[in-house]
C-alpha cells in the first residue's frame, strides 16, 4: 500500500482548456481507504452534474478560489481554506463560481476505484470518445445522477 503521493508523480488529465484534474491516489494504492484527486476549475466552470455516491463520503478542500456547491436543496459558496463533506446519498453539484477559479482536493471514502471513470470523462471532453460513451455503471463508480432544476437554474 502506498502511503505517500505527489503532485509531480500524479496523471494530469486536460478536461478543457480550463480545466485539469490530477489523479493522486485511486482506491487500489490506499488499500479501498479513499480515493483522491486534484481539480482545478476556471472562472464559472461546472467541476460536476447533480448526482449522489450511495456507498462513499466525498470530501472538498478549496486550496484556493471560491467553490459553488449544491447539497441537495441549497447552493453554498465555500471560499480558500473551506471545507465541504458530503455524506453517502445527499445529492450534489459543485463548479467554480461565476466570479472565481476553484482549485480543489477532492477525496472520496471509503475508496472506489474511479480513476477509469475521470480518464474517460477527459476523452468524452477532448473529443475522442462520443458523450453517449461515457461508462453508466453506478455499481462500478458510484455515481448515480440527478435531475436538479435548482443547479439547473443556478448554472
Amino acid at each position: 500500500m502506498t502511503l505517500v503521493f505527489r503532485e509531480e508523480d500524479a496523471e494530469v488529465l486536460h478536461y478543457s482548456p480550463t480545466t485539469t484534474g490530477w489523479l493522486l491516489a485511486d482506491s487500489a494504492a490506499t488499500g479501498e481507504s479513499l480515493s483522491a484527486g486534484r481539480l482545478r476549475l476556471d472562472v464559472g466552470v461546472e467541476g460536476g452534474k447533480p448526482h449522489y455516491h450511495a456507498r462513499s463520503t466525498e470530501v472538498f478542500y478549496v486550496l484556493d478560489g471560491e467553490l459553488e456547491i449544491m447539497l441537495d436543496d441549497k447552493v453554498e459558496t465555500v471560499g480558500k481554506g473551506g471545507l465541504v463533506v458530503v455524506p453517502p446519498h445527499l445529492p450534489h453539484a459543485f463548479g467554480a463560481t461565476p466570479d472565481s477559479h476553484a482549485d480543489l482536493l477532492i477525496a472520496i471514502t471509503p475508496g472506489v476505484q474511479r480513476f477509469d471513470y475521470l480518464r474517460h470523462l477527459s476523452r468524452v471532453a477532448s473529443g475522442t470518445t462520443p458523450p453517449d460513451c461515457v461508462p453508466a455503471d453506478p455499481a462500478l463508480y458510484d455515481v448515480r445522477p440527478v435531475d436538479s432544476p435548482l443547479w439547473r437554474t443556478t448554472r
